[in-house]
């Protein structure tokens, strides 16, 4: 699975509030949490935004409440990954159940937003402007949930097959 994009960055400790705020969580529409993603930092920003772009950013992303709302408004805008230095335990867990590929790589000073990159999930090879990076691959479950479009998906698909075949 390769994704190419342009890049949108954001810095260190972005917490779930920032990434959709809590005024928001009466919402269940991915498009109405989508809206207001990145709100706080970037009040325009699920307008410029375009499906395949990708969020760049520093230590700690996703920090916070657990709130599955963060990366359903993040997929909801059409970004399929984020690449960060590091990510909060609970998000990483909430965004592949959710479908939202994940990355770990410090690429946070290598790319300019608005910078085109491609990630090749399965090996981890992620290409700036300048230079080529070697990041830990997502396992291939986790792509999987991905694929799926989330854990539910996931599950639902599991049991059909293993209906089929009874």
């Amino acid at each position: 699975m390769v994704l190419k994009g342009n890049v949108w960055k954001f810095g260190d400790n972005i917490d779930t509030d920032i990434i959709i705020p809590a005024r928001y969580l009466a919402h269940t529409d991915p498009k109405i949490l989508g809206e207001h993603c990145m709100e706080p930092l970037s009040p325009d920003f699920s307008k410029k935004v375009r499906p395949g772009d990708i969020i760049v950013a520093g230590a700690n992303f996703g920090c916070g409440s657990s709130r599955e709302h963060a990366p359903i408004a993040i997929s909801a805008i059409g970004i399929p990954i984020v690449i960060a230095r590091s990510f909060a335990r609970i998000f990483y867990r909430n965004a592949f159940n959710k479908g939202l590929a994940l990355i770990e790589a410090d690429i946070y000073d290598m790319v300019e937003e608005g910078d085109e990159i491609e990630i090749d999930v399965f090996s981890g090879i992620i290409k700036t402007k300048e230079k080529t990076v070697k990041a830990k691959p997502i396992p291939p479950f986790m792509v999987e949930l991905i694929e799926a479009g989330g854990l539910m998906n996931y599950l639902k698909k599991k049991l059909e097959e293993r209906h089929e075949n009874l």
